[in-house]
C-alpha cells in the first residue's frame, strides 16, 4: 500500500474519539480519515470515506458495534475492521471476530500498539492485543485439539447452533452470539432437526449431550 494507512474512528464518546483522533495524526503512517459517533454513521462514512482501517468500539446507542462490523465487512471487504474496546471477555472477543474484525484491542493498549495494529491489518494481517492474544490461540489450539467428531453430516455452522442450543440458549441469545438474524438461526436450527433426525429442540440437546456436545 502506498501512503499513509487512512483510519475512520467509531466511538460514541467524543472526548475519547477526539483523543484518539490526535493521537492517530501523531502516528507514522497512519492518517486520520474521519470520526462516527455510531453504528449506523460508520456505515455512511465507511460509504463517503472508504478507509483501509475502521477502528471500532463495541457499545454504543443504537446499532451495536458487532452488527456495524458485521455489515462493514461484508459491504467492503477491502475495509479492515479492528475492535477497540474495553469488553475483554471472551465471549465479546469471538463475536467480533466472528463478524469479521481483523483485529481486537482493548482501549488500554499504548498508542504503538494501536499503529502496529492498523497498519498490519492494512496489510491484511489479522492482530490482536497482548490483553486478549493468548486466549485467542488457547481456543483455536484447543479447538484444533478438540475438533468435532460428533454428528459429522452438520456443517461448521450447525455444529456450533447444536452446541448453543445444548447449552440453553434460545434463539435471540444465539443470534446474538453467532451475529446472525433470528430468521437465519431459526432455520439453522430446523437443518440441525431434520439431519439428526429428531422432531424437538429437546430432543437434539438430548442427542447433543449423549454426544458430549455442550454439556
Amino acid at each position: 500500500m502506498s501512503g499513509p494507512v487512512r483510519v475512520l474512528v467509531v466511538d460514541d464518546h467524543p472526548i475519547f474519539r477526539d483523543g484518539l483522533a490526535v493521537t492517530l495524526s501523531e502516528l507514522a503512517g497512519v492518517r486520520l480519515a474521519g470520526g462516527a459517533a455510531s453504528g449506523e454513521e460508520a456505515l455512511e462514512r465507511v460509504a463517503d470515506l472508504r478507509p483501509d482501517v475502521v477502528l471500532m468500539d463495541l457499545r454504543m446507542p443504537g446499532m451495536s458495534g458487532l452488527e456495524a462490523t458485521a455489515r462493514v465487512v461484508a459491504a467492503h471487504p477491502d475495509v479492515a475492521v479492528v475492535v477497540l474496546t474495553m469488553d475483554a471477555d471472551d465471549d465479546s472477543v469471538f463475536a467480533a471476530l466472528r463478524a469479521g474484525a481483523r483485529g481486537y484491542l482493548l482501549k488500554e493498549d499504548d498508542a504503538e500498539q494501536v499503529r502496529r495494529a492498523v497498519l498490519a491489518v492494512a496489510r491484511g494481517e489479522a492482530v490482536f492485543g497482548a490483553g486478549v492474544a493468548s486466549r485467542v490461540l488457547g481456543f483455536f489450539a484447543a479447538g484444533a485439539a478438540r475438533r468435532p467428531t460428533a454428528f459429522p453430516q452438520l456443517t461448521a455452522r450447525e455444529h456450533e447452533v447444536l452446541e448453543l442450543l445444548a447449552q440453553g440458549l434460545d434463539n435471540g441469545a444465539i443470534a446474538r452470539r453467532l451475529v446472525l438474524s433470528e430468521k437465519s438461526v431459526r432455520n439453522r436450527v430446523s437443518d440441525v432437526l431434520a439431519k439428526l433426525r429428531v422432531r424437538t429442540r429437546a430432543e437434539a440437546v438430548a442427542v447433543a449431550r449423549d454426544a458430549g456436545v455442550g454439556g
